[in-house]
């Protein structure tokens, strides 16, 4: 199933993602925003999975800072950027929408589930609400599900926002979850109806 992504993505998207962050850590811009949060809500030594880790820029600053961390995407020419970037690290290739967390070995396994760099809002159409539970069900209890993304086109690389945090909100009470925070930013600005949202969602104990 074509996903939003595929729709935008180059052939060579990984090699020009890598260079577009590359640019921008050169430049003096702090480009590890993901990882910090993150850190910041679990110790290190946590199991972490990066759904949607495009080139890895996310999961190989976990792995750096000492988190057990599983990079997924659906991009060929994105992972092929990671595993030549960090071979050491779990790469596993797979569309969201057909993560099946038990069959993979991965049913309740980690501590936190980050989906950065617009991932929600550029799945397949329709896919949406299977691939929060997806990701659900690769969490421990009181697992914590971290989503950005944007919630206006300008935050976005189409010409659509296809996901409201109603949507997406209803999609995780379905799965299980209560959204424990919220944020306009990656760095931890309140969110205040803006045009981006960086949501913390906890699978509660049953």
């Amino acid at each position: 199933m074509s996903t939003r992504w595929s729709q935008v993505a180059g052939a060579d998207s990984g090699d020009a993602y890598a260079r577009r962050f590359t640019a921008l850590a050169a430049a003096g811009q702090d480009i590890h925003g993901e990882a910090t949060f993150c850190a910041s809500l679990i110790e290190p030594g946590a199991r972490v999975l990066d759904a949607g880790c495009g080139h890895g820029r996310v999961t190989i600053e976990l792995a750096r800072r000492g988190y057990d961390v599983v990079g997924m995407d659906i991009d060929d020419s994105m992972l092929e950027v990671a595993r030549s970037t960090a071979p050491d690290v779990s790469w596993v290739r797979i569309d969201l929408a057909q993560l099946e967390p038990t069959a993979l070995g991965l049913q309740g396994g980690f501590d936190l589930v980050v989906a950065a760099g617009n991932v929600i809002p550029l799945l397949a159409a329709g896919t949406e609400p299977m691939v929060v539970s997806n990701l659900t069900g690769c969490l421990r209890p009181c697992g914590l599900l971290v989503a950005g993304f944007g919630l206006v086109p300008s935050h976005l690389p189409i010409d659509e926002a296809p996901v409201t945090l109603a949507d997406y909100d209803a999609w995780c009470t379905s799965a299980g979850l209560t959204l424990e925070r919220r944020y306009a930013t990656w760095q931890g600005a309140p969110y205040a109806n803006e045009g981006y949202a960086v949501s913390v969602h906890v699978l509660e104990k049953k």
